[in-house]
């Protein structure tokens, strides 16, 4: 298959919102944790990087108050609308090829992001160019390689059709260039990136409603890329979307993997 350039999931289409929805059911737990952990309070500045859905801008809205800040960017900001009022700045911005929106952040973060950015070392040095010394960068990204089936217990022919589309899925993201392996070396970029106290976790969900809500809304949005690149059929689709329309299936997400630092 030949490069094509632009994001496989548009955050116009009418899929997107479920997604983000489902992101936000199944990490916003882990993420939330995080940031508590890294102390954000009233009076903070931090830049929402890719923002996408609402969950976390608003969970750091009331974090910051009215003495905060939350800088909220992403290429498409048609699902932000209903945020973007003070603390809350919205802005069209992109990470990978765009000077930081600011600079003397106390906290940095992107979720499921920088795996998607061709340009994710430029990306990750801009956001780490935008803090300010002792602020905190946490960046959070799936690694598809790591675990890539949709159906880890793979017992019967409705599992293995669904792990047949998630790697058409995964096809199509190589494609556009995102790195199905970028995940598990967080760590390591930051450290190399000259963050201190750097630590990482993961999280992986194996079975969920939301899982299910999430692959959904994922196999619709990219039935016709699916198709049209010859991975999947039509039929294929059609009877996957009912296979996880019967909530019966274990399905799985690739491991989301969190690391956080401090800039010296």
């Amino acid at each position: 298959m030949t490069r094509t350039d632009g994001y496989l999931l548009d955050n116009r289409q009418a899929e997107a919102a479920e997604r983000f929805d489902a992101f936000a059911a199944l990490f916003d737990p882990t993420t939330f944790r995080h940031l508590e952990g890294l102390g954000v309070g009233p009076g903070w500045r931090c830049w929402e990087v890719g923002a996408g859905g609402t969950s976390v801008v608003s969970w750091l809205a009331k974090k910051v108050g009215p003495t905060g800040k939350v800088v909220a960017t992403d290429t498409d900001t048609s699902l932000l609308t209903t945020v973007g009022r003070p603390p809350v700045e919205v802005r069209v911005h992109d990470v990978g090829t765009e000077e930081p929106p600011g600079d003397g952040f106390d906290l940095v973060h992107a979720r499921l992001v920088l795996v998607h950015v061709p340009d994710r070392e430029r990306a990750l040095a801009s956001m780490i160019k935008s803090l300010r010394p002792g602020g905190r960068l946490l960046v959070e990204d799936g690694d598809p390689a790591l675990q890539p089936l949709i159906c880890p217990d793979e017992h019967g022919p409705e599992q293995q059709l669904a792990n047949r589309l998630r790697n058409g899925f995964r096809t199509l993201l190589a494609d556009r260039g995102a790195d199905l392996a970028y995940g598990r070396k967080l760590p390591r970029l930051l450290r190399e990136a000259g963050l201190r106290r750097v630590e990482a976790d993961a999280y992986f969900p194996l079975s969920s409603d939301a899982c299910g809500a999430l692959e959904s809304a994922t196999v619709r949005q990219i039935r016709d890329r699916l198709v049209g690149a010859g991975l999947a059929t039509e039929d294929d689709i059609e009877r996957h979307l009912a296979n996880v329309a019967t909530g019966t299936m274990d399905l799985a997400t690739a491991p989301m993997i969190s690391a956080w630092g401090r800039k010296p």
